[in-house]
């Protein structure tokens, strides 16, 4: 008899394993020759070695649809184990459509034609600026979109990043570290992230430094190699801090930079490094640009009368 040990990596084992080792009666069910041995993060199995084999390929199903869809139930368990190769494939062939499988099995998607165009840009790009409006689901989409990288293995860091403006608060006069003071400023991203990836994983992610949120200044001197990175509210760059951040790219790696034209919080000389850019790489290939609008609000739906009222005032 052949005996060989699972480690389950990046998973809690009560979740995967349920309720009771519910998930582990189900697969004894299906795989009645095997004997099973659940400690910990670790499974024991025992038995001939084709079925073995076989056994190790359906559990490997099992994992990538767990990370996918952070849940397992017996009816998705019993579509795994029992279907063939072919239904395999076809199930993981509609990615488009749902970036994310998020927290509690909410599905991520872009909902409107504009968050589609970034997705379908992104896609066809390594870079893509996205510019609009406040509730425009520009940043929440970026991420998406990264945390969807992330879990296919097409990156192996997510960067989060934002210029620490201080938008009518003076950062040194607040409590607490470095750390402590800037994460109410991150907290956006750090929202979005909450929906997309279960609570021990992210922290997990955060810790080891799998998913890293920081202010811009944090990024000089650095080489951002097999990354997803994002460029929050970056109508509040500087010409050196865009120049900076954009020349940090490195190889395998995918730049997202979202920002509003209309909220710029730099002193009234100060030149917005989102717009020079905008302007400066408009025709170079391998930069697609989104520009979101009203209609792209996904918010309350007061938020897009007071885009279009502000809108009337500032074009007056």
């Amino acid at each position: 008899m052949n005996e060989r040990t699972i480690e389950l990596t990046e998973i809690n084992p009560k979740d995967f394993f349920g309720a009771h080792n519910s998930t582990i009666d189900l697969l004894k069910r299906y795989f009645p020759k095997i004997k099973i041995v659940a400690r910990g993060a670790k499974l024991k199995i025992y038995g001939e070695a084709d079925i073995l084999d076989e056994f190790e390929k359906r559990l490997e199903s099992l994992i990538k649809y767990f990370h996918r869809y952070n849940k397992l139930d017996e009816n998705s368990i019993e579509r795994i184990i029992t279907s063939t190769n072919e239904e395999r494939d076809s199930s993981s062939s509609n990615k488009k459509d749902v970036l994310v499988h998020g927290v509690s099995g909410r599905l991520i998607k872009a909902q409107t034609l504009n968050q589609r165009r970034m997705v379908t840009l992104m896609d066809k790009n390594d870079m893509l600026f996205a510019v609009g409006p406040a509730g425009t689901g520009k940043t929440y989409t970026a991420v998406a979109l990264a945390v969807r990288a992330l879990k296919e293995k097409q990156v192996k860091r997510i960067i989060l990043t934002r210029p620490a403006v201080e938008s009518g608060e003076n950062l040194g006069f607040l409590p607490g570290d470095l750390k402590e003071k800037l994460d109410p400023y991150m907290q956006p991203l750090y929202d979005a992230l909450r929906d997309m990836i279960p609570h021990e994983k992210l922290q997990s992610h955060l810790e080891k430094g799998v998913i890293q949120i920081a202010p811009l200044a944090f990024m000089r001197g650095r080489t951002l190699d097999n990354a997803f990175v994002i460029l929050d509210e970056a109508q509040n760059t500087t010409h050196n801090q865009m120049k900076m951040f954009l020349t940090r790219m490195g190889m395998h790696a995918k730049f997202i930079i979202t920002g509003d034209p209309g909220q710029i919080d730099l002193p009234r000389k100060q030149v917005s490094g989102l717009k020079e850019s905008l302007l400066a790489l408009k025709d170079i290939e391998g930069i697609g640009h989104v520009y979101l609008d009203d209609k792209d609000v996904v918010r309350h739906k007061l938020v897009k009368k007071i885009i279009t009222a502000y809108k009337s005032i500032e074009t007056e």
